[in-house]
């Protein structure tokens, strides 16, 4: 596969799930402030910026409505959603012959809408529909598209910027979840665990597994180490490993071992780990070790298929 290509099929697969994440994650927060909490709002919104990865260029101002606004519509803001959108539609323009017409139009219907000059007022339907949009465009992807080297990157595009995704909510959620183990939980602090299971989805898968006993540990077990549920960190990473090694049997690249090194090493420490492994260690520079790893994998992966030398690729 040419290297634009794959370029460009896995920045639109990224940019489509980041798109998504913080939709999610402004809804959920949003839907938050509708219930009493002991958690500010300073504090909870703070936290979203920290799990959006402090964009550059937004600052919290006191107005969780103007951030969201400014998260969810700023042109200028390349974190927001509707320049995430942008990206990935310019993306999948440059392989437009790679994609099926209907992954096109889903895309470029969710363009048009998003960019419209009259956005509708209300916050949770636009929020909403992004969502919906997006989770559309990943069935069509999987049900038009040929499951070949160019679905593959956009499963690496798509589970790489999820592991990282949740890697950070799970670090941004540390202060309130377990830097205090022997801390009694009061009530409306439920709320806020609630708040994180549904900032991945998970909230009723993990009741299905846990029944509706939240517990720290539990969360962060479900969330970390669950082999079976989409937005687990370590089903991401599965995922990620699957369509890596996929991909090097379909190019036939013969120096692809680093990165499968790279993906084995961090797919072992997740299928090998414990909850109690984890909570004897530092939960957050676990977490940004898994970031540093996923970085690593990305980096290699453009060493390889995108930015690499002619004459690695004439060597194979």
């Amino acid at each position: 596969m040419l290297s634009r290509v794959a370029d460009s099929l896995y920045w639109m697969s990224r940019y489509l799930e980041r798109a998504e994440h913080t939709a999610r994650l402004l809804d959920v927060n949003l839907n938050l402030m509708l219930d009493e909490s002991s958690t500010s709002a300073e504090h909870r919104w703070l936290r979203v910026l920290h799990t959006l990865g402090h964009p550059k260029g937004i600052e919290w101002s006191g107005d969780p409505y103007q951030l969201t606004s400014t998260l969810s519509h700023d042109f200028n803001l390349s974190a927001s959603i509707v320049s995430c959108i942008i990206a990935a539609r310019e993306n999948s323009r440059h392989v437009r012959e790679q994609i099926s017409t209907e992954q096109w139009h889903r895309l470029n219907s969710l363009y048009l809408e998003v960019t419209k000059p009259n956005q509708s007022d209300d916050r949770e339907e636009f929020l909403q529909f992004v969502t919906d949009s997006i989770h559309q465009f990943q069935g069509i992807t999987d049900s038009t598209m040929s499951h070949g080297e160019g679905w593959q990157f956009i499963q690496v595009g798509r589970f790489i910027e999820r592991a990282s995704a949740t890697a950070m909510l799970l670090e941004a959620y540390h202060e309130d979840l377990w830097i205090h183990p022997e801390h009694i939980p009061e009530g409306n602090e439920y709320l806020e665990w609630m708040g994180l299971l549904r900032s991945a989805t998970a909230f009723e898968a993990y009741c299905k597994v846990y029944t509706a006993d939240l517990t720290p540990d539990q969360i962060l077990e479900f969330l970390l180490l669950d082999e079976q549920f989409p937005h687990s960190l370590r089903f991401a990473i599965d995922s990620l490993q699957s369509a890596l090694e996929e991909i090097q049997r379909e190019s036939g690249k013969t120096r692809a071992e680093p990165l499968h090194r790279l993906g084995g090493r961090l797919q072992s420490m997740l299928s090998y780990s414990s909850v109690e492994d984890i909570l004897r260690q530092d939960i957050v520079g676990v977490l940004r070790n898994i970031q540093l790893q996923c970085r690593a994998i990305h980096n290699t992966i453009y060493e390889l298929y995108v930015d690499y030398p002619i004459q690695s690729a004439l060597a194979g």
